[in-house]
């Protein structure tokens, strides 16, 4: 007897970041299950996009009376969270970030009556910076011992979160994932020639831009190499950092060899003109621009940081050295561009690994597995195939 299909409330950040695109995706991959998926934010996710058979978005409006002196988000979001649990018939809730989406499902949650159950998904940041404030940890550890289920998107974000919230309770890992449907190697071939000559090699960073991003030490890799072969580097995103490379470039004599791309949304078009991503980030959880960069066959040289190591596999998928050690990043980089058969190797593995160990379907299925457990029902067996 085929199971009934669930009534998912999902929160998430709508604009870009990791988070808000694996929220999105993974709302998509239910609704094709034929799940009745329903977004509530204050805005639409900016991966949902056209139209979505069993997709809904019920938008958050903040009140904005005059006694308040800063628009209270939080309450309006709990109680749209409840309002649309008690006329869409919820089964469950999955928030996206501790902060403020599961404290505002668990306040929902009173509102509803316990048959609504609440999911919640640690992405990083809820953790390793927000959790290092007093002020907001124990509303942290009530948000995630008051769910009904926690996933957490790599084992060392599992660990920093039970080692800085003294949590106990059972924490799912649920890595990050890809669509192979989008992500994969793409023809950059005439895209790639606005940029580079045939002859040079092409470097890649995309980030917000923030200082944990350490695109100085981008910088410093490319310099590295430009020193001793003829590459490009194509900076993709913005944020506060930006000007700060922008005059490093400048001081360096590289401003010919580094173009600048701002925000994209074709990622895996932008991803496939490269021969290498750079990733020498202080802290990452995830990493998910790795994983696009896999998808599309692009090798990643990064940094040993957070839950990077559980997604590069060190020699064959790319390459990983202590944070802050450009050197090391330069030496790992000059030898997949020197060697032809070695970047097809690193290719073929990439393609493999993210097919396998990150396939959408899998990752999708071991969320529904979460949902169905959680409503005291056994999920069904589909057997994904990848």
């Amino acid at each position: 007897m085929k199971q009934k299909p669930l009534k998912i409330g999902i929160t998430c950040y709508p604009s870009l970041g990791g988070s808000g695109v694996v929220a999105t995706e993974l709302g998509k991959l239910l609704a094709e299950q034929g799940h009745q998926v329903h977004f509530i934010a204050h805005s639409i996710p900016f991966r949902l996009g056209a139209f979505h058979k069993n997709i809904f978005y019920h938008e958050v409006e903040v009140n904005d009376y005059y006694v308040f002196r800063y628009p209270p988000y939080d309450l309006s979001l709990a109680t749209k969270m409840a309002q649309v649990a008690n006329m869409q018939q919820l089964d469950v809730m999955h928030v996206h970030y501790a902060v403020p989406h599961a404290v505002c499902a668990f306040l929902a949650k009173q509102m509803v009556g316990d048959r609504l159950k609440v999911v919640t998904t640690l992405h990083g940041t809820d953790i390793t910076v927000l959790a290092q404030d007093e002020s907001l940890k124990d509303l942290i550890r009530l948000a995630i011992n008051e769910s009904d289920a926690v996933t957490a998107v790599s084992q060392d974000l599992i660990a920093e979160t039970r080692s800085v919230l003294d949590i106990s309770r059972e924490i799912d890992l649920t890595y990050n994932f890809v669509d192979p449907r989008v992500y994969y190697p793409k023809d950059s071939a005439s895209l790639r020639r606005d940029y580079a000559q045939p002859h040079e090699k092409v470097l890649m960073h995309i980030s917000n831009f923030r200082p944990v991003k350490r695109v100085q030490d981008v910088v410093d890799i490319f310099a590295r190499v430009r020193g001793e072969l003829p590459a490009k580097l194509l900076l993709v995103g913005e944020g506060p950092d930006l000007p700060k490379i922008q005059c490093r470039i400048q001081e360096l004599g590289l401003a010919d060899d580094v173009h600048f791309l701002g925000k994209q949304d074709e990622i895996a078009h932008v991803l496939s003109m490269a021969d290498v991503l750079l990733l020498p980030s202080e802290k990452e959880s995830f990493g998910l621009v790795a994983l696009e960069a896999m998808a599309c066959g692009v090798p990643t040289i990064g940094s040993t940081a957070g839950g990077i190591p559980e997604l590069v596999t060190h020699g064959e998928t790319g390459f990983l050295a202590p944070i802050g050690d450009s050197h090391a990043m330069a030496g790992y980089a000059m030898e997949l561009l020197r060697n032809d058969a070695l970047a097809e190797r690193l290719k073929a593995a990439c393609l493999k690994r993210a097919k396998t160990e990150f396939c959408n379907e899998k990752i999708r299925s071991k969320y529904e597995e979460i949902y169905y457990r959680v409503l005291g029902q056994k999920a069904e067996d589909p057997s994904p195939v990848c």
